[in-house]
This record gives structure tokens, C-alpha cells and sequence, in this order.
């Protein structure tokens, strides 16, 4: 037995199998959460590029109906909006899964914040939310897919300006530098896509496709007014985002589904878009869509991956920012943007003009310099490196840490990132 326990204890070595059990067993735990967050952010990248595509795609898509029988453009910005809504909807049942699941398991629910809450405080966001995705969508059919992705960046600006107003923050240098080089980009990818056009693709013109690019710019106001009132709400009653996105698809696609039933009846349609083809003329006719839905199968696929689409990147950008932090949210969406104005160049959904990715350029850089990513680090790396720290107002660490245009609850801090490592 001695000679045996001896061999064992110097020979086996068990302290170091033991060492080498527990580093493969932290090695592995690093790697699956590695996996995860890898996942997690395909993730958020394939659904909200399949989201714009998704509703693009249908657009372009013609299938016969009931006003008129004949095939025709699938032109229902309206009625898309409410699929939107009913995407973020489903949130709210994957938050009440979530939350009885850690009942059932009787873990902590205290990230869960005060559930005693009116949820009709939503309404007011929601609101916002179906005015600004209402004008998007109508947008969206005027213009191209990738435009419209990346005019939306420009929700930054109008954040920005009502923090400061609403919600005391303070906008530092970066900023503002940001925010002009955005106004910058947005000038030259508006004048891209005006010398792009050629018409072949469509039944529009330069003029309908730059009012798409204005109104895309215009819903961003809408959005940055309802990001305000969002991050009030967070602020107050500690909610989790995915119970506010589900909320806000019940109150959206309630409300807007009571007023497709008047949209049905005005007899008025928006202009440059659908009343070449109309027989009877109405401002949104949903029984045209459900027409459309039965006769094409490419529609219901495409409409159907909008729904599902927006449900799942709504659930991965909140993993994402909870897991890691909003700045990988943003270099992600970057990424979404870039791989859908390159679909779209492939599929032919518009032709290649170089003020475009110019002007692509131009407004990631304002972007990325309004949300502290790659180029400032960078500029201060420079400003440590060569000693030129004393030539620089040292700004607030609370500057530092919030990320403008954001709402709080998609900012971490070192607590939040503890608390999700946990």
C-alpha cells in the first residue's frame, strides 16, 4: 500500500490532474460562453439583415389580390408595420417564459425590477414607435434597402440634441464631431442614390426616391423622441428591455390594426407609389394584402420573415448588449448594414454608384466617433503614446462611459457586466 500511495503521489501527481481538470473545465466554460456570444451576434446579424430584406424584398414582389385581381405590386406599408408590431409582440411571450421559468427555479427575480407597474406608460413610446415605422415603411418602398438601413443612423443627431434638452446629459467634443460628419454622410449618400437611379428597377422616380431617403431621415426624429421617453421610463421602473419591446408590439400592433379599418375606406392614396393600379382607391387595403398573401407565396414567405425576423433581433441585440456591451451592438449593426447594400448589388436591386459607399463611409465614421468606437481609443492611444495628455481636457468618467442615443438600460457598466458574467 505505501509503495502503491507513493508511486500515485509521485509519479500520477494527483494535485496536477486535479489543476489540469479545473483549467479544462474553466478552458471549456470560457469556450461555450465564447460560443454563445459568437452565436449571439450571428444571430443578430442574420435576423435584422433578413428584416430589411425581408420587407424590401416583398415590395419588389407583384402577386394578384382583390384591388385589382391582376398582378400587382405588394404595397402595403401600413399593413407591413403591423407585422412588425406583431414580431415585437412576441417578445412579450418570451419574456413571460423567461420570467416564470425563474419562478418555477425560484432564482433571484430582482432583475426583473418593479413588476407592479401601468403598462400603458408604454403607450406613449408605442405610439412614437408605429408613426416613425409607419413613415419608414412607406420610405422603404420608395427607396433602396440599403439606404434605408443606413439613413437610419442618423437617429443619433436627434438623440443627441434631445438628451441634452429633455435629459440633462452632456454631449462632449466627439459628439458633436460625430454627429456633423453624419449630417455630412447623409448629404452624399442622398445624392448617390438621386444620380443612381435609373429606373429600370421600378415604377418611381429620382424625385420618389429622395423623398424615401427624406422620409427615412424624418422617422429618426419620431425614433429619437421615443428612445427619450423610453429611457425616462427604464430609468424609473428598472423594467427589462424585452418586456418594454413587448409591451410596445401589443400597444403598436393593437392600435394600428384598429386603424387599418379606417385606412381602408379613405379614399386617398399616398402619391408616387400605388394609384396606377388601384381600381377603387384606398389609403391602405388590407384585404388586398391577405389577397396577396394567398396568391404568392413568395409575399407570405417574405412577410412572415418579418415577423419572426424582428422578434429574434430584438431578443439578440438585448443579449448582445447585456452579454457583452452596446458598442459591440453598434460595430455589429454596422456590419448588418454593409452585408445588405452588398446583397442588394448582387441581387440587382440597384446598380453600383461610387457616392454611395462614400457616402456608407462617411456616415460609419461619424457613427463610430459618436459612440467613442475604434477612432477615438485610437486618437487617444496617439495622445498617451507621445505624452500630449496635458495638451487635453480630461472629460467626465460618466462622459466616458454613457453612450449618447442609447437609452441607459443598453449602457453597462461594471455592475451590469458582473451581474451578467454571473
Amino acid at each position: 500500500p505505501s509503495s502503491t500511495l507513493l508511486y500515485i503521489v509521485f509519479y500520477l501527481k494527483p494535485h496536477e490532474i486535479m489543476k489540469s481538470a479545473i483549467n479544462f473545465h474553466l478552458d471549456s466554460t470560457v469556450m461555450r460562453g465564447a460560443i454563445f456570444n459568437v452565436a449571439v451576434a450571428f444571430l443578430m446579424v442574420s435576423t435584422g439583415t433578413i428584416n430589411t430584406l425581408a420587407a424590401k424584398w416583398a415590395d419588389l414582389n407583384t402577386a394578384g389580390g382583390s384591388n385589382p385581381t391582376a398582378e400587382h405590386y405588394y404595397d402595403h406599408p401600413f399593413f407591413q408595420a403591423a407585422t412588425m408590431f406583431m414580431g415585437e409582440a412576441l417578445c412579450f411571450v418570451a419574456f413571460k417564459i423567461w420570467f416564470f421559468y425563474r419562478i418555477v427555479q425560484k432564482k433571484d427575480l430582482s432583475s426583473f425590477g418593479d413588476q407592479k407597474f401601468n403598462p400603458f406608460i408604454w403607450a406613449i413610446p408605442a405610439m412614437c414607435d408605429l408613426i416613425a415605422t409607419s413613415i419608414m415603411y412607406v420610405g422603404l418602398t420608395w427607396t433602396y434597402a440599403a439606404s434605408f438601413q443606413m439613413l437610419r443612423g442618423s437617429v443619433i443627431i436627434f438623440t443627441g440634441l434631445l438628451s441634452v434638452a429633455f435629459l440633462g446629459h452632456k454631449l462632449s467634443i466627439h459628439h458633436w464631431v460625430g454627429m456633423v460628419i453624419v449630417i455630412v454622410g447623409l448629404v452624399v449618400v442622398g445624392i448617390g442614390d438621386y444620380v443612381s437611379f435609373d429606373g429600370s428597377s421600378s415604377d418611381l422616380d429620382k424625385n420618389t426616391v429622395l423623398a424615401g431617403d427624406l422620409l427615412i431621415v424624418l422617422a429618426q426624429i419620431i425614433t429619437a423622441v421615443q428612445m427619450t421617453v423610453e429611457e425616462k421610463i427604464m430609468k424609473r421602473y428598472k423594467i427589462q428591455p424585452l418586456q418594454g419591446v413587448g409591451w410596445e408590439g401589443i400597444f403598436g400592433f393593437s392600435t394600428l390594426t384598429v386603424l387599418l379599418i379606417p385606412m381602408y375606406f379613405i379614399p386617398w392614396h399616398l402619391p408616387a407609389s400605388s394609384d396606377f393600379w388601384q381600381e377603387r382607391t384606398s389609403f391602405e387595403d388590407t384585404i388586398d394584402a391577405f389577397h396577396q398573401w394567398g396568391y404568392s407565396a413568395q409575399v407570405l414567405v417574405a412577410s412572415l420573415g418579418l415577423v419572426f425576423s424582428i422578434a429574434f433581433f430584438n431578443f439578440a441585440g438585448l443579449t448582445v448588449t447585456s452579454m457583452m456591451n452596446a458598442t459591440t451592438r453598434m460595430v455589429l449593426d454596422t456590419l448588418r448594414s454593409i452585408i445588405i447594400w452588398v446583397i442588394s448589388l448582387a441581387v440587382g436591386w440597384q446598380k453600383f454608384e461610387p457616392l454611395q459607399p462614400v457616402g456608407y463611409v462617411i456616415l460609419f465614421v461619424g457613427i463610430w466617433i459618436y459612440y467613442d468606437l475604434i477612432i477615438m481609443p485610437a486618437i487617444r492611444w496617439m495622445v498617451a503614446k507621445f505624452g500630449l495628455k496635458k495638451y487635453f481636457a480630461k472629460g467626465s468618467s460618466s462622459e466616458k462611459e454613457r453612450l449618447l442615443g442609447q437609452p441607459d438600460y443598453l449602457i453597462n457598466n461594471d455592475k451590469e457586466d458582473k451581474e451578467a458574467s454571473s
